[in-house]
């Protein structure tokens, strides 16, 4: 692929948190850009990429503040019509659950193209850190990637057909819900005594790992940003290997 041009737009995947797990094509990007609009997940190690003389836009969404998903697509489009090399930095990966989608069809209906560059999500990214694997030949054939935090208006979350599904659930966004989705999900049939794990901050080194039951989830004492990872899995600890040989799994 060739070099950043002049009047070039890229959404780009910050990747869970720690810089070293960018893609060589974000990285890239990131020390070329004129201008880096990012997300309020987007840390400091990404941040330290952009080069001294660039401009950074903080578009970040957070509870009760932030800016509007409105005033960020005004805001790329006039940078787009300004002709700049611009990076929309958005945490994970810009499709998933970032609106990367939604400013892509923006700039598409104002007349410019975009270069998509996927980041690593978090839904894979944390548990992994954890040292669980969201699937696992005996526990989990499948996992589903959720939110926990909904738009009004829109359509709330079958979590009844979440219980019944099967696999791993990995949630993004749902802890200030996790109490409501842990009683959803009993009432749909999962398990009291199913073991949850949450991770906060995940792949960088203030990464807390807490775990507890579906029953103990909405006493958790957890702060956001976390992912929550439901299922059989969550107990394990693959990275923690048992005297007797087997994989380590932490008590719920």
């Amino acid at each position: 692929m060739s070099s950043v041009g002049v009047g070039h737009i890229a959404l780009v995947g910050a990747g869970p948190g720690d810089p070293d797990l960018l893609t060589v094509r974000a990285a890239r990007l990131i020390a070329e850009a004129d201008v880096v609009v990012h997300d309020a997940l987007v840390g400091a190690g990404v941040l330290a990429l952009v080069r001294p003389d660039a401009e950074l836009i903080d578009v970040g969404k957070r509870p009760g503040a932030g800016v509007a998903q409105e005033e960020t697509n005004a805001i790329l489009v006039r940078l787009a019509n300004e002709g700049k090399r611009i990076v929309r930095l958005k945490g994970g990966d810009p499709f998933v659950f970032g609106r990367g989608g939604e400013e892509a069809v923006v700039l598409a209906a104002a007349g410019f193209a975009c270069e998509i560059v996927p980041g690593i999500t978090s839904a894979v990214a944390a548990p992994a850190a954890a040292g669980i694997p969201i699937t696992y030949r005996g526990l989990a054939a499948s996992f589903t990637v959720v939110t926990g935090h909904r738009q009004y208006g829109e359509l709330p979350v079958n979590w009844a057909a979440l219980a019944q599904a099967g696999g791993t659930i990995v949630i993004l966004m749902g802890v200030a819900e996790r109490g409501v989705i842990a009683s959803a999900l009993m009432v749909g049939g999962l398990g009291g005594d199913t073991p949850v794990a949450a991770i906060r901050l995940a792949t960088t080194n203030r990464q807390v790992i807490s775990r507890c039951r579906l029953d103990g989830l909405s006493d958790l004492d957890l702060e956001s940003p976390a992912t929550l990872v439901i299922g059989a899995v969550a107990a394990l600890n693959v990275t923690e290997v048992a005297a007797a040989g087997a994989y380590a799994v932490d008590p719920c």
